[in-house]
């Protein structure tokens, strides 16, 4: 009984350790909307649920036996989803801050309270447990379904920009140690939702390692002595060339005052060769 006890123990402390950094996680997002003064497009939803989810299992908690790890780890995750919310709040778009608070109304309020109403009034002792017990069953079972609008998106994109490895496994780490907290404290409704969390933890990596395409950037970087000499272009022996090449006609005035248009270059040939005519009568 002490090992069971001693076991059911380090799960629950183990479960709150890799929860508590399932939390954390978002905290370099925030701090990047935080030191830009934007919200960048992200949305409150994930985390308008995450609140709801503390919120309904810490209610849980409360009217159940020995379920002080429940309630540590809740109330931790409740904070920080309430943090979270805040600083979206505080830098998101008008369009955004109108759609974060309908959620919080519609979900955390009017749903959370008539949650409690209902609950409160209508079932007593082990009976309530029940029936709390049940709604976070279903509603930890549709959290973790979400995920595979995720995995849609990575099939189709071939991308897993958006599902990072590190988060995965926390997750399903996360679903293995409450599982097993719940199994030895004999606690259904903590135990079999974190079954379904640890087989869509495991795809989730497994999809991840068949769409991950590694990113290398090459920087091409022109070497003079990989050019061939076919390639190399003396700039100076090319404007030589050209000018060579130029046939320059310059007009001048006859004896008759006509113009004339005389090509240098025939000129110049002309009186080349003359030169070497004479030189060849000297001989």
């Amino acid at each position: 009984m002490a090992l069971h006890l001693t076991w059911m123990l380090a799960f629950g402390l183990l479960g709150n350790l890799i929860s508590c950094l399932v939390c954390l996680a978002p905290l370099p997002t925030f701090y990047q909307i935080y030191k830009k003064k934007t919200s960048e497009g992200f949305q409150s939803i994930p985390y308008v649920i995450a609140l709801f989810s503390a919120m309904l299992w810490l209610f849980y908690a409360i009217f159940s036996e020995d379920a002080i790890l429940l309630i540590t780890i809740n109330t931790f995750a409740f904070f920080m989803e309430f943090g979270y919310i805040a600083v979206y709040l505080r830098y998101a778009t008008t369009k955004d801050k109108i759609l974060t608070y309908k959620l919080l109304l519609l979900i955390n309020s009017f749903g959370f309270g008539l949650i409690c109403i209902l609950t409160l009034f209508l079932t007593k002792g082990q009976k309530r447990v029940q029936v709390l017990g049940w709604i976070c069953m279903i509603f930890s079972l549709c959290v973790f379904v979400a995920p595979l609008f995720i995995l849609r998106e990575v099939i189709k994109t071939k991308s897993v920009e958006f599902m990072p490895f590190s988060l995965s496994l926390f997750l399903t780490l996360s679903a293995v140690m409450w599982f097993f907290y719940g199994y030895l404290k004999k606690d259904q409704f903590v135990a079999v939702p974190n079954i379904l969390g640890f087989l869509f933890g495991i795809i989730q990596m497994v999809i991840y390692v068949i769409y991950r395409k590694p990113v290398k950037n090459l920087v091409v970087e022109p070497k003079l002595q990989e050019l061939s000499h076919e390639h190399i272009v003396d700039i100076r022996k090319l404007g030589t060339a050209i000018c060579s090449e130029i046939n320059i006609v310059i007009p001048q005035l006859s004896d008759s005052g006509k113009v004339v248009f005389e090509d240098q270059i025939a000129k110049e040939l002309a009186k080349q060769t003359q030169e070497i005519t004479n030189d060849t009568n000297k001989i």
